[in-house]
């Protein structure tokens, strides 16, 4: 795959479904009764583990070309899968499941790609097992492969040390199976969507601040979900349309929920040209279409309680820096560390690579913008938000820029570099 630079972009998309959204709504729906039935869900791959690991927890998931249907069986329906679950890539699947099983009367054994075999599972074995349930790292290292040993779950309060909708999520789940009331508390406010979802299907959350609890054993009933464009994809095309002059881009039908639109407020603080149009709410979550138009962009201090809401945005929020003029700082960002790839350190060789001007911190990195970019071989370290980033910036980059791996896309966004073409003027 060869990238080059002379293009401007013109016209219309929507990006693939939410792809936090689409694994909530199978989880959800597999643990209440009834049918659940979704529309615009993330084919995926990430979401296509979450459904292959529910299908071996005894739960019927119907995949059509307009809808994916779900016949739950409630809380207590699920059954011992017969072989270790395979969560591919899937950090969401892996530490979401993980809460529901900690509930359950079974073990189950997870497991997963090279990617997710490095990533910390310690942060959700502590609240977990700190509840009732077991974890057992296969390798000792607090990593997949791992067990979960389900058992009679109580209630706790958890202060959690960082702002992950991941970790809250999975004890707030676990929490549908104690004895007692749940609580998380974090740091920051991270994203809300389970919050939002579960209460929907008929969960009793309370949230104040930065703390949400639940209140065990509920009644769920299946929805009807419609899941809004996933901004973490519309990230790319935002960055797109405002470094590229002479270009246009309008961006249908994208989830703009306050605890995830940072990539928004971000670009607005740099001097992008954004609007949001159509404003509207859709299954209880916030939605617009996002008009952006070329922008001279400057640099800006990114930091404090934004990080939580543009995590996964960071890396294009890099290439959108190293275009802009002046200096872009990024900090109180450590959690890049433990993404699918080192985010920092990976950022950095490659926008090096280009000949940016970066230098990575402990919890972000400093971009000195304004330099030309020129082509390079990305290496992607299996990291689909990292080849979506530098193909952005190869776009924007004199000479050809190649990847080491393209397909690496498809974890969350199969038709990325087709939308692209779509726009090409």
């Amino acid at each position: 795959m060869k990238i080059t630079n002379n293009y401007t972009f013109h016209g219309e998309l929507a990006v693939p479904g939410d792809k936090s959204i689409s694994h909530r709504s199978i989880m959800f729906g597999a643990i209440s009764d009834g049918l659940t039935e979704v529309t615009n869900f993330l084919q995926g791959a990430d979401c296509l583990s979450t459904i292959s690991c529910f299908r071996s927890l005894g739960i019927e998931i119907e995949n059509t070309p307009d809808c994916i249907l779900i016949h739950g069986k409630g809380l207590h329906g699920l059954k011992q899968a017969n072989h270790t679950l395979d969560v591919g890539n899937s950090g969401t699947t892996t530490r979401l499941i993980s809460g529901i099983l900690a509930g359950q009367p079974f073990e189950t054994t997870l497991n997963g790609d090279a990617s997710i075999q490095k990533r910390p599972m310690k942060r959700i074995f502590t609240p977990l097992s700190s509840m009732g349930a077991r974890f057992e790292s296969l390798n000792g290292n607090d990593c997949a492969p791992f067990t979960v040993y389900g058992g009679q779950l109580h209630g706790i309060h958890y202060d959690s040390p960082v702002a992950s909708a991941q970790v809250k999520s999975a004890v707030l789940l676990a929490g549908l199976y104690a004895d007692g009331i749940t609580g998380v508390t974090e740091p920051v406010l991270s994203r809300n969507h389970t919050e939002l979802m579960l209460t929907g299907f008929g969960a009793h959350i309370t949230s104040s601040g930065t703390t949400a609890s639940i209140e065990p054993e509920p009644y769920l009933q299946g929805q009807q979900i419609q899941v809004p464009g996933d901004i973490s994809s519309a990230a790319y095309f935002i960055a797109l349309g405002l470094i590229t002059p002479n270009s246009e881009i309008l961006i249908k039908n994208v989830g703009v929920n306050p605890t995830r639109d940072g990539i928004i407020q971000a670009a607005l603080a740099m001097g992008g040209n954004i609007t949001l149009l159509n404003e509207r709410t859709v299954s209880g979550e916030p939605v617009a279409d996002i008009l952006v138009k070329s922008s001279s962009l400057h640099g800006a201090n990114i930091g404090g309680d934004l990080i939580p809401t543009l995590i996964d945005e960071l890396p294009v929020i890099a290439v959108m820096a190293a275009f802009a003029e002046g200096t872009t700082t990024i900090t109180d960002a450590q959690e890049l560390r433990v993404k699918e790839s080192d985010r920092i350190a990976v950022v950095t060789e490659n926008l090096s690579a280009m000949g940016g001007n970066i230098t990575p911190t402990e919890d972000g990195m400093i971009i000195k913008g304004g330099t030309p970019l020129h082509g390079a071989c990305i290496q992607t370290h299996l990291d689909h938000r990292i080849a979506m980033s530098f193909a952005i910036a190869g776009l924007n980059a004199d000479g050809e820029t190649t990847f080491d791996d393209k397909d690496v896309v498809t974890i969350s966004y199969p038709s990325f570099f087709e939308d692209i073409e779509k726009l090409t003027r």
